[in-house]
């Protein structure tokens, strides 16, 4: 358990790794903070399970997408766990292009004269979501404090 936790907490003092992770999450957690809260215009908790499970998530799977969204991202935000968080919001925005975004197009819809959104958003938090997993949560993050104490006490 030891190495797993040292393994998921892994980073650099990379300025590069905070100004990532904190981006994603920033940007992550509006719409997480719609899903759970019903901040922002969104349906909150129960009508956001009952939406994303009537279109054929199985509950557990909406439950997730909702904590992965907002919670996750705060934990994202102060580097918590960051490559784990960020591989969370990787699969969501994966499942977000393949279940909904895919059939229009690249492109969102700035000029409202498509029937929905394309995925070039995702793509670019995928992109982030990438950008964490790989070099961790970087400098000022919970992840360096956790990592330094577990090489101290090794």
């Amino acid at each position: 358990m030891k190495a797993l936790i040292e393994r998921l907490t892994s980073t650099d003092e990379s300025l590069t790794g905070l100004v990532i992770r904190v981006t994603l999450g920033l940007v992550m957690f509006p719409h997480g903070a719609q899903k759970l809260f019903g901040w922002y215009g969104g349906f909150g908790f129960s009508k956001t399970m009952e939406f994303l499970t009537g279109n054929g998530l199985p509950w557990i799977i909406a439950f997730l997408v909702i904590l992965g969204e907002s919670l996750g991202a705060l934990a994202l935000i102060f580097g918590f766990f960051g490559r784990f968080m960020s591989f969370g919001i990787f699969l969501i925005m994966l499942g977000a292009i393949f279940m909904v975004h895919l059939q229009y197009g690249f492109f969102m819809n700035w000029f409202g004269n498509q029937a929905g959104e394309g995925y070039e958003y995702h793509l670019l938090m995928i992109g982030l979501a990438l950008g964490t997993m790989i070099g961790g949560s970087g400098r000022f993050s919970v992840d360096r404090l956790i990592h330094g104490r577990i090489k101290s006490t090794a």
